[in-house]
């Protein structure tokens, strides 16, 4: 019962770490395809550089979601 307990835990906190750096990745290309967009806004790189940001937001709330599910296991 007790490796189940860590396995469980060890899989909370790789989905988080996972989460954690697509969401540094994707709201950091977000800001410099964003910088890129102010200077050509004729081009789609501004919608691109929203997505990015909005899906780096999403993904954040994932982790902190991941964080406290592995809270709640460890004290379990």
């Amino acid at each position: 019962m007790d490796s189940l307990k860590t396995s469980s835990t060890e899989t909370w906190w790789l989905r988080g770490v996972i989460a954690r750096t697509v969401d540094i990745i994707s709201i950091a290309l977000g800001f410099f395809i964003g910088m890129y967009g102010l200077d050509h806004p004729d081009s789609h790189w501004l919608q691109t550089a929203l997505g990015l940001l909005v899906t780096g937001m999403v993904v954040q709330g994932y982790a902190l979601y991941c964080s406290i599910k592995r809270m709640q296991q460890r004290n379990f």
